[in-house]
């Protein structure tokens, strides 16, 4: 069975800084992967080339469901199966909350507005904001603009979730809502990658983990594996840090 996702020997550089180093990385369909390592690893970097939001000018070749992503023509229909949960919600702040859900089912998909109108309301009322519809993004708390963010990304019914630090905007008492939230989709089946400084959630919830440091995955394994039993010292020595054990 093919990957859902496949990085081979990827690289990609900021003009001479080599902010991806020969990246190998195979995602398999239904799997949670969650990224983590220190703020300015490589981890968002790699997830926005999953879906070309960011180019990978240097060598290698990433794939999604098939498809080679550096090939311009597919890129469109990539990011149709792939969702994107941004740091920063992204939301429209002139839309109300359901036409920002709706918004890309109709432009990019060619949902009618009824049927964009009906998918939005499910997720948005499966995401807890279902009453939320009227309102403007300025209206709603940082925890619910993410809720909102995730439902708009479901809305386009993706085969992939990407999350880039979805917490990290969030005051403290917000976190754990939209982490609830993410724990529910992670039992849907959809594949997700998931970029995250939360190392309980990311304990609970992946399949898979990698370390990232400089550039580089350092370290691949199940929850247990890389927390329990690393094999690399910088592995131990950021999660020591943090207190995670």
């Amino acid at each position: 069975m093919q990957p859902m996702i496949k990085f081979k020997n990827v690289n990609k550089y900021y003009k001479d800084f080599h902010v991806l180093k020969n990246i190998n990385l195979s995602v398999d369909e239904g799997e949670i992967l969650c990224i983590i390592g220190p703020s300015g690893s490589g981890k968002s970097t790699l997830i926005r080339c999953i879906n070309n939001l960011e180019d990978y000018e240097g060598s290698g070749e990433i794939t999604v469901n098939n498809s080679i992503v550096r090939n311009d023509k597919s890129v469109k229909e990539i990011r149709k199966e792939v969702g994107m949960v941004f740091q920063s919600f992204n939301l429209y702040p002139h839309l109300t909350i359901l036409d920002n859900v709706t918004l890309a089912p109709i432009r990019v998909i060619g949902l009618s507005q009824a049927e964009a109108k009906k998918i939005a309301n499910n997720f948005l009322t499966k995401v807890g904001v279902g009453d939320q519809i009227k309102k403007f993004p300025y209206q709603l708390s940082g925890g619910q603009q993410q809720r909102v963010a995730i439902a708009r990304a479901l809305a386009m019914q993706p085969k992939i979730l990407l999350f880039d630090e979805p917490t990290s905007s969030l005051d403290p008492e917000m976190v754990s809502e939209v982490l609830d939230v993410i724990k529910d989709l992670a039992k849907t089946g959809v594949t997700m990658i998931i970029a995250t400084h939360e190392m309980r959630f990311a304990r609970s919830v992946a399949d898979k983990i990698i370390f990232m440091d400089n550039g580089s995955i350092i370290e691949e394994g199940d929850p247990v594996q890389i927390f329990d039993n690393s094999q690399e010292e910088r592995t131990q020595s950021f999660l020591n840090s943090i207190l995670v054990k």
